[in-house]
């Protein structure tokens, strides 16, 4: 059967990661890596990992990785997400992967922008159980570390963590989802099935940054 071409929604974390390996195993041909970095920071929106590790990061997979500078106003952000997406759309390639999980608000806005530009959205992990997720994601052999997380959520000490069901139950006796839905935190994939070689981080260290809420963030210096 002919595989059907895609466009992935990529963050570099575990979810967008999982979910693009699912994709990939029911049919999906994936060719690109949908990504968007901020102006400001250029580093990756939310998860703040450096625009040039994720390059690495779509190399050791072996897709196209394509980064897009967005601004942080909503409003601007759809429209440049909406640019973006036309870029990579042509006649064949008419559908994109997400990794959303349960949060409502995101799957509307999802199918409400996919419908105005006329691609076909692909939710792999939805309404999924969270600990399943995680259990799932650990089982296949991804490897995952937590790169940022909401200071009044979880202490710095969890920078660096890999995520495994240990650590999703420890979550989430702390009230924190343990995919990080509601943004609590985020991760790095570094290794997994469709890794050709593993990402190692060589040097990193926790930095605190002020914002709408104050974040810990794991400022990796230098990788390979």
């Amino acid at each position: 059967m002919k595989k059907v071409p895609a466009i992935s929604s990529w963050s570099g974390g575990k979810d967008s990661c999982l979910a693009c390996y699912k994709a990939m195993q029911d049919g999906y041909d994936v060719k690109y890596l949908l990504n968007f970095i901020s102006r400001e920071s250029k580093r990756g929106c939310f998860h703040g990992i450096e625009s040039g590790l994720l390059s690495l990061q779509a190399r050791r997979i072996g897709i196209p990785i394509v980064q897009k500078e967005v601004t942080a106003d909503m409003k601007k952000y759809e429209e440049e997400f909406k640019d973006a997406v036309t870029s990579l759309r042509t006649e064949d390639v008419r559908t994109m992967v997400f990794g959303d999980i349960y949060l409502l608000d995101m799957i509307n806005w999802v199918e409400r922008v996919c419908g105005d530009l006329k691609v076909r959205p692909v939710e792999p992990l939805w309404q999924r159980d969270p600990l399943k997720i995680v259990g799932e994601f650990a089982d296949l052999g991804f490897k995952a570390m937590i790169v940022s997380c909401q200071a009044a959520k979880l202490g710095k000490e969890y920078l660096g963590r890999f995520v495994d069901l240990s650590l999703a139950s420890e979550l989430k006796e702390k009230g924190v989802c343990p995919c990080g839905e509601n943004g609590e935190f985020h991760t790095l994939v570094v290794d997994g099935p469709i890794f050709k070689e593993p990402i190692r981080i060589l040097e990193a260290e926790p930095v605190l940054k002020e914002g709408f809420w104050k974040h810990w963030f794991l400022d990796i210096k230098k990788y390979a």
